[in-house]
């Protein structure tokens, strides 16, 4: 849902703070009384994309098993009742590659799984997640070569299936490859 679809009284600036900002835990009939109808379902939609944007970033938040470097931010929009809605937001999460190809590997599973945790991952989550499994292939690769330097006939087990993967994810990575190392959802 695009709130640019809102009606122009809500045009008002967003502002993005950290925390959960000046937001009312519901609203009293008494001052949805004195909105217009189109008000009380613009204040509506505003009402569902701030448990939507919420939760999404929660689900980031919980998946992230320690890798998340701050608490998520939010984007806000004030709407016609007064109250700021949050209407965007964003999780950082740390990106960087362990000190050995196991923790690498296990940094990336546990990015990914963050990235992917809400029930429907932003475009940015999808990126991260690339990101993340091109991360855990490197890795894996690192891992392999320190295999097969220890037992020769190791190099000929590469598959198929494995190498179009390798060369799927090389060509997405070369698309994304400075994505920032945050998940960042932006709803406006």
């Amino acid at each position: 849902m695009l709130l640019s679809a809102l009606p122009s009284s809500l045009s008002a600036s967003a502002q993005t703070a950290s925390g959960t900002g000046s937001r009312a835990s519901g609203t009293s009939s008494s001052s949805t009384q004195a909105l217009s109808a189109e008000d009380e379902a613009a204040l509506r939609k505003l009402q569902a994309r701030d448990r939507e944007v919420r939760q999404h970033e929660q689900a980031h938040l919980a998946a992230s098993g320690g890798l998340a470097t701050s608490g998520a931010r939010f984007s806000y929009q004030r709407g016609p009742d007064g109250v700021d809605y949050a209407i965007g937001g964003e999780v950082s999460i740390d990106t960087a590659p362990g000190r050995t190809p196991e923790e690498t590997l296990q940094r990336a599973r546990q990015v990914r799984a963050a990235a992917l945790a809400p029930a429907q991952p932003s475009g940015q989550d999808l990126a991260v997640a690339a990101q993340a499994a091109r991360m855990a292939l490197d890795a894996q690769t690192e891992l392999a070569q320190g295999t097969r330097d220890s037992t020769p006939a190791a190099s000929e087990r590469s598959t198929d299936g494995q190498r179009s993967a390798e060369a799927a994810l090389a060509m997405y990575a070369s698309t994304t490859q400075n994505a920032p190392s945050r998940i960042t959802d932006s709803y406006a």
